[in-house]
């Protein structure tokens, strides 16, 4: 037998070892009927249950458990036999890093990791992956013999928007190498056993089960898929054993190729498993080993760009400087002008750099980008303005928050004592909209103005009104007044069966992509994830079925689906991919809906959690009586219309109630004459069963009372 195999299933015995006794010993002390779970999860154990279908829910389910991982573990020469030892070692640690939950809430509070990943962090990231912000995923494991090398690597990783999980001393290594840690960043410490690399395997495991529509127990098409659309990679730094070689055939097993910085010499298995013992080549090997292609835009700027930074949160006693709307007048503006009031990469700022104001105080602040191309268009305008958030956020050490007139950016001391200055913001946004809309513009000039009386004049003149006629064309937008609809098939690379259409008055599911987005997209890139769908020959106004979106979605699932309603959550809802801001379901007593948003981690009144509701509804499924959407599409007229709209919505959780009240509450004036729709609508503090909820609808004389039956 090979040096390798060997390694392999010494480690997978060992760790089988373990588990058993582990196992035996938890029982013995707590009982058969024990609870055992991961926190925040609607798929068990994500591991055994995605591979075998089994819902462990008690410690009595798991000797079970321990006996598939002893089958999977045949000590036969063989690579694919020693491959599925590996699989066994992932289920062994999934079941050891689950005993730790048995009696303790939160047994990763005295650790610098943070242990099981909950499923909303898994769907929030859902965007940011298919749309390439996050172009791969790294698990980072061990320590490393030079703290310099793994620093390193990660801010490597870091820069170019890889998401990194860590285990191992490798995690205070990088802290303590000026590396940021946590999901804001993306660098994400997992725990210092070796086990916690589990908490990254199923990260991988419930993409599938929640985007991609597998069957729990379906382990080939689980591998599959691991394989195939969940771009990740382990690095191992320093000596391993053979627990984390067992680990690593684990992760072959997936498809997640593994580079070592020790010499394997012969033991090396081609594309699966190598050395690159030069740590200047590991990254590049890396995502050459998954065909991981990075577009690097090259940026004149004194700090990191990248969209990993998107989330970093500048404190008050860190800022250099802060520029305000709730204490000066600021805003944004893109202007469409023609070419010859144009001087291309001309950069101005008009007023005070940072180096010259003071401080830790507040002032004004107005980015006006002028534009010029021949298929330039006013609706692509507040498209750019709103990639002007995400653009500011990229560079380390900024924090960009609101947009149009209501905004707030701050700068960190570390940043500007790197030398950032304000002209860098120019380049940025020079760089950027020429590099995403090259398409549509030929020629861009930046001012960013600090001079309060300019920044005034600016708002007043040119961006009010601006943001008015557009307010006004927006408002005037429906669904009847345009003469197409769009696909978008952003979210195919995780769920190949769902398709979006997104019209004026329905936003896609994540939130993320309104119909201007996607017309803008479909200008942009003609081939894209964005296609134009007639509105022509429309069959059903009131449920909205049209032969072209029919069409177009059987297109584009691969006949997956061949028929969607528009309008409708009883007969052919549209699918969801997974990433949606928040679900609606019936809710039977009442005979109305409950919403809730993935933020929300409590119980309905439905009996589910959102984890649990939306396992029914995500990765391409039709499931009639449930619909995946966004915020804003609550307030819409459109709103599941054919069963009577949001009249019908009877609770959601209350931080979504407070977020859309304001234009739920003014829709449902315009439509139904009702005042203050929201406060007839329950949320956790009223209601999270059946007949609380029933009691205070009747309190409030709820219009749903008297609707006709749903279903």
């Amino acid at each position: 037998m090979s040096a390798l195999m060997d390694l392999i299933y010494k480690g997978s015995n060992a760790v089988a070892g373990l588990t058993e006794n582990a196992v035996n010993e938890a029982i013995a002390k707590y009982g058969e009927d024990k609870k055992v779970a991961m926190p925040d999860t609607a798929y068990f154990l994500p591991t055994i249950y995605a591979a075998t279908g089994v819902k462990v829910t008690k410690l009595g389910d798991l000797p079970a458990c321990v006996n598939v991982q002893k089958s999977l573990i045949t000590n036969k020469e063989d690579l694919g036999e020693a491959l599925n030892a590996g699989l066994a070692t992932a289920v062994g640690a999934e079941i050891l890093e689950a005993l730790k939950y048995v009696d303790n809430a939160d047994p990763y509070a005295e650790d610098s990791g943070i242990g099981f990943v909950p499923d909303p962090v898994i769907r929030s990231l859902g965007v940011p992956l298919v749309t390439g912000d996050i172009p791969g995923v790294a698990v980072v494991l061990g320590k490393a013999d030079n703290a310099e090398d793994v620093v390193k690597v990660v801010k490597d990783y870091q820069s170019k928007g890889i998401l990194t999980l860590m285990v191992g001393d490798c995690i205070e290594q990088c802290a303590e190498g000026g590396v940021k840690l946590g999901l804001d960043f993306r660098v994400v410490p997992l725990g210092h056993d070796v086990t916690a690399v589990i908490h990254a395997v199923t990260v991988a495991v419930r993409a599938g089960l929640i985007f991609g529509n597998l069957t729990p127990g379906d382990l080939p098409g689980l591998l599959k898929y691991t394989k195939e659309r969940v771009p990740a990679f382990v690095n191992t730094f320093g000596p391993i054993d053979e627990v984390v070689v067992s680990a690593g055939a684990g992760a072959i097993a997936l498809g997640f190729p593994v580079v070592v910085d020790i010499d394997l010499g012969e033991n090396q298995v081609p594309g699966a498993l190598e050395s690159v013992t030069d740590h200047d080549n590991t990254v590049k090997k890396s995502l050459e080993l998954r065909n991981i292609k990075i577009k690097v835009t090259e940026l004149p700027i004194p700090v990191a760009f990248a969209s990993a930074f998107e989330g970093e949160i500048i404190r008050k006693g860190d800022m250099q400087v802060e520029f305000s709307s709730h204490k000066a007048p600021t805003c944004e503006l893109v202007e469409t002008v023609s070419a010859d009031e144009i001087e291309d990469h001309k950069i101005t700022v008009v007023g005070k750099d940072v180096d010259e104001l003071e401080p830790g105080k507040t002032y004004a602040l107005a980015t006006y980008i002028k534009v010029a191309g021949a298929k330039m268009q006013p609706d692509f305008e507040p498209v750019i303005e709103r990639k002007i958030h995400a653009w500011y956020n990229y560079m380390e050490g900024v924090m960009h928050t609101g947009q149009r007139n209501q905004i707030r950016i701050r700068i960190s001391k570390e940043a500007y004592e790197k030398g950032l200055r304000l002209k860098d913001f120019g380049e940025v946004i020079y760089v950027m909209l020429m590099d995403e809309f090259d398409m549509v513009v030929d020629k861009c000039e930046v001012e960013i103005i600090t001079d309060t009386e300019k920044v005034q004049e600016l708002l007043e003149k040119k961006a009010m009104p601006a943001y008015e006629r557009r307010d006004e064309r927006l408002e005037n937008l429906t669904d009847e007044s345009v003469d197409e609809f769009y696909t978008c098939t952003l979210c195919q690379s995780f769920a190949p069966s769902h398709c979006c259409v997104v019209t004026p008055e329905r936003l896609g599911l994540c939130g993320a992509v309104s119909w201007l987005d996607a017309k803008a997209t479909y200008q942009l890139n003609p081939t894209g994830p964005s296609q134009p769908i007639s509105k022509e020959g429309c069959e059903d106004e009131v449920k909205g079925v049209y032969p072209d979106v029919n069409k177009k979605v059987e297109e584009a699932t691969q006949g997956a689906l061949t028929r969607v309603t528009l309008y409708s959550i009883m007969e052919d809802p549209m699918t969801s991919c997974g990433c949606f801001e928040c679900i609606c379901g019936i809710e039977p007593f009442s005979n109305g809906v409950i919403i809730a948003n993935r933020e929300y981690a409590g119980m309905t009144p439905l009996g589910m959690t959102f984890g649990e509701l939306a396992s029914m509804t995500g990765g391409g499924v039709q499931t009639p009586g449930f619909m995946g959407h966004g915020r804003h599409f609550i307030s819409s007229k459109k709103f599941m219309s054919a069963e009577g709209g949001f009249e019908r919505i009877v609770w959601m959780p209350k931080e979504l109630k407070d977020d859309v009240a304001e234009r739920l509450n003014k829709a449902a004036k315009e439509k139904y004459g009702i005042d203050n729709f929201t406060d007839m609508i329950a949320d956790e503090t009223i209601a999270t069963d059946e007949e609380t909820l029933m009691a205070f609808l009747q309190e409030k004389n709820h219009p749903v009372l008297g609707l006709d039956p749903i279903m």
